[in-house]
């Protein structure tokens, strides 16, 4: 059973609970937490122009734009870039190949990166940061009612959606965070990170793999489907494909790793039968190093 919008929140704000900012002001300095993750916040507007967007419930009217405006039957605001940079954007590959498990009392990949997120986000939002779900069309934004609109937004999740996300125009320097399985083709996952890179966005990239996917702990007569239209393979026996296997899984890891490093990524394998803390804290320890210039 699918679990709820309200479930996931529940989940991800216990995870998070073990978290306080004061951990990674123990890697870092008390003031760095006090002011957000990223150690660079302060009041008031960006020097830079971004975009335009509609006026919203909430934004004060000295942001409007009248110019803009008058020429619209809608009220405008302007964004800055540097607003807008200081924003962290969640991604998590809502593809069917994340709905494997292994066995139910691991859950499926999509579960974990869905608390991942909202974990993550919990974390963020206490810190006083803005965050957005990448492809939502939901500007990024702070307090618990962000949570709540990330927990719809993964709730009604999304037919047939990619395995990797579709990079879209963000400020330069922008922080992303990606959590999916990655079993991609390599050339296709260097894509996706070539074109966040031209866009001057940094992040993160985070494996979420069952623990069979990375084992291959069967024997016998086994036959595998794809459940991305890869295919059928029949194995006679399995257990003598196990080496190859765990060769090749980790040579396909590794490059991953290889190629994000030099794009100035970082990559994190995390499986579903491993505490999900270990990840977040990576993630949120990440996220306090300043973005790359």
């Amino acid at each position: 059973m699918k679990a709820t919008g309200a479930e996931l929140h529940h989940r991800a704000e216990t995870l998070a609970a073990p978290l306080p900012p004061l951990m990674v002001a123990a890697k870092r300095v008390a003031s760095t937490v006090a002011q957000g993750v990223h150690g660079r916040r302060r009041v008031g507007q960006g020097e830079t122009f971004w975009q335009f967007r509609r006026y919203q419930q909430g934004d004060t009217i000295a942001r409007i734009d009248w110019r803009r405006s008058a020429k619209s039957s809608h009220l405008y605001v302007r964004e800055t870039e540097w607003e807008a940079a200081q924003s962290v954007w969640l991604w998590r590959d809502a593809s069917v190949s994340m709905d494997y498990a292994s066995t139910p009392a691991f859950g499926s990949k999509r579960l974990r990166a869905e608390l991942l997120l909202l974990a993550l986000g919990v974390l963020l939002v206490r810190g006083g940061e803005r965050i957005a779900v990448l492809g939502s069309n939901l500007r990024p934004s702070s307090g618990r009612i962000v949570l709540t609109r990330i927990a719809h937004v993964l709730e009604e999740g999304e037919p047939a959606t990619p395995s990797l996300p579709v990079p879209e125009a963000l400020p330069r320097h922008a922080r992303v965070v990606l959590i999916g399985d990655f079993l991609s083709p390599l050339a296709e996952i260097k894509a996706t990170l070539a074109a966040f890179d031209a866009l001057g966005v940094r992040g993160h990239m985070v494996q979420v793999l069952d623990p069979a996917e990375e084992t291959l702990p069967f024997a016998g007569r086994v036959r595998f489907v794809g459940p991305e239209a890869e295919g059928v393979a029949l194995i006679g026996r399995a257990e003598t494909a196990t080496e190859d296997y765990a060769r090749a899984m980790a040579a396909h890891q590794a490059e991953i790793g290889r190629y994000a490093r030099s794009a100035g990524w970082s990559f994190v394998r995390h499986r579903t039968d491993r505490p999900p803390e270990t990840a977040v804290l990576a993630l949120y320890l990440g996220l306090a190093e300043p973005a790359l210039e």
